[in-house]
């Protein structure tokens, strides 16, 4: 008898487009949530989208709590917790980059609220996806929690963003590729369960954006709305797979284990492009996509070496070689590489030494 059963949680509203900044209070309507919405933002972005959201809550008679926050941690997490409680708060709306959106999603996940996604910046997948990743110490602990419940995403503001934002976003997404790769790697050798349906959508998406690098172009809003719809695909090819597997293999270990060895140096969609042209090299050789993914990731402007990440080529070897121990889960670095070959896949591939 089939028993199976998955619980698929997805946007109820996706909102993607020019001005729709206008239709946040609209498709939050739509959803029915009671009480008070708390605004979690951060500095810029509440000048960029903040104040207007909260503005338009106002308009139509409803007046928002707001937290603002200068950096993703735990202890920001905990006090927009608090703030939540103490506003009486019915739900929560990230309005910024990563930092907020991380936050409300974790901190609506503890509180059992629903949570609305106003990303500024198409810096990664998490605008939309299940997970939320917060920096602690010389880590970076990425945690299950709810995805949005709507996603509002105004390409005006989006394309307006700084371009190393929009570049590590198309980074995130290319990595897919690898991450993918590695999921059916790890059904093949280690019967992980593996979802035809939420790899294919990942590795789709990444595909796309491999092949047509050369058309994302700076300051273009149609680049802004490309990449969105990208971003919104991975997250949920995750929520379809019940897991981050569909767009986190090696290449994030490896992005991880950065964060540790130099923390900060550099963006977390910029580290893992860089990761996939390294472990697409491990899966096919001298003969696979990697010259694909690097060159589409050079087209972009987003680094494809230690010197462009900022980062110590030592470090991308150390990283490299120990990158497996991070976290259960088994990829194409399997029990651990030594630093001899480590050094030959980063330095033929052109990540360290100038090649």
């Amino acid at each position: 008898m089939f028993d199976k059963t998955t619980w698929i949680r997805l946007p109820r509203n996706v909102v993607v487009g020019h001005g729709v900044l206008s239709e946040t209070t609209d498709a939050i309507a739509e959803l029915h949530l009671g009480g008070r919405p708390l605004v979690v933002t951060s500095p810029t972005a509440r000048e960029v989208a903040g104040e207007r959201v909260v503005a338009d809550f106002a308009d139509g008679g409803t007046e928002p709590a707001t937290v603002v926050v200068e950096r993703a941690s735990f202890g920001a997490v905990e006090r927009v917790i608090e703030t939540a409680r103490e506003t009486e708060a019915g739900f929560l709306v990230g309005v910024g980059g990563g930092k907020p959106i991380d936050i409300a999603k974790m901190a609506s996940d503890s509180l059992d609220m629903g949570f609305v996604s106003v990303p500024t910046a198409a810096s990664h997948d998490g605008i939309v996806s299940g997970r939320g990743s917060v920096p602690e110490g010389d880590s970076r602990h990425s945690v299950a929690a709810e995805p949005p419940l709507a996603v509002v995403a105004d390409t005006e503001i989006i394309a307006d963003a700084p371009w190393e934002l929009t570049t590590a976003g198309c980074a995130d997404i290319i990595s897919n590729y690898t991450a993918v790769r590695d999921w059916q790697l790890a059904n093949r050798l280690q019967n992980v369960e593996y979802s035809e349906y939420a790899g294919a959508l990942s590795q789709m998406t990444a595909e796309m954006l491999v092949d047509n690098a050369d058309s994302i172009k700076r300051g273009l809003e149609e680049s802004a709305w490309v990449v969105v719809k990208a971003l919104v695909s991975s997250g949920v090819a995750m929520s379809i797979a019940g897991s981050s597997r569909p767009a986190s293999g090696a290449e994030h270990l490896f992005s991880h284990q950065l964060d540790r060895i130099a923390p900060g140096a550099a963006l977390h969609g910029h580290q893992v492009g860089v990761g996939s042209i390294l472990t697409e090299y491990l899966h096919s050789g001298e003969a696979g996509r990697w010259k694909n993914i690097r060159d589409a990731l050079a087209g972009l402007g987003a680094p494809t070496a230690a010197a462009e990440l900022g980062i110590d080529e030592t470090a991308i070897v150390e990283a490299l070689t120990t990158a497996h121990a991070i976290r259960d889960r088994y990829t194409i670095l399997g029990n651990g590489m030594n630093e001899s070959a480590a050094r030959e896949v980063a330095t033929t591939t052109g990540v360290i030494g100038g090649k």
